[in-house]
């Protein structure tokens, strides 16, 4: 991963700890790099409901302020699409760390029947912006979320359907996108597009 290059739009899956947001931070140091024109702006879908959650993303804050200090932050739990639409430029790069915890903001939220509500109009509403401003993105753009498919079938229903919901998210992603990438052990493996 000496010198990475830049696709119009990027899909990078792992498993936790694979390497996945560091790849999107490298691809946004090389971005800044080129030009004192461009811009980089990471989406970060986290949300702090509890203790441990807020240390990790405090420890993220501070991590990627270190190794990209050209890169700003805006939080957005919910309103994925409307927010790559906003902060997408022909000189921008755009970062989404990450698919999956946005999806379990959306079908795992807090026990409101406002939230259910919410989660109920997922499917139909939510994929199909997403997929259109990816589409629609004028600068580079770099999703990043878990590949969780390759264990032993979950028990629950809810954890069933929600490794379900997360696999097509990542399949439609996928085919939106002009690159793929699999992060293991750091290490990156090309699955669409070229590396």
């Amino acid at each position: 991963m000496n010198k990475l290059s830049l696709a119009r739009s990027e899909l990078i899956l792992g498993g936790q700890r694979s390497g996945k947001s560091r790849r999107a931070e490298r691809l946004a140091q090389g971005w800044l790099a080129q030009s004192t024109a461009h811009r980089a702006v990471l989406i970060a879908t986290g949300q702090p409901w509890d203790d441990e959650m807020r240390e990790r993303i405090a420890r993220h804050q501070q991590d990627r302020s270190e190794r990209v200090p050209g890169m700003s932050t805006v939080e957005e739990p919910l309103e994925l699409a409307q927010a790559i639409t906003a902060h997408g430029g022909a000189q921008t790069l755009v970062v989404v760390d990450c698919l999956t915890l946005w999806l379990s903001n959306w079908l795992m939220p807090a026990e409101t029947s406002e939230k259910k509500e919410a989660a109920a109009q997922f499917p139909r509403a939510q994929a199909a912006m997403l997929l259109e401003a990816i589409e629609g993105c004028p600068g580079p753009l770099v999703l990043v979320g878990n590949e969780i498919g390759l264990g032993v079938i979950p028990l629950g229903r809810e954890v069933r359907a929600f490794v379900d919901a997360l696999g097509w998210l990542n399949q439609d992603v996928a085919q939106a996108c002009e690159r793929v990438t699999l992060m293991a052990a750091g290490l990156p493996l090309t699955l669409k597009g070229s590396p």
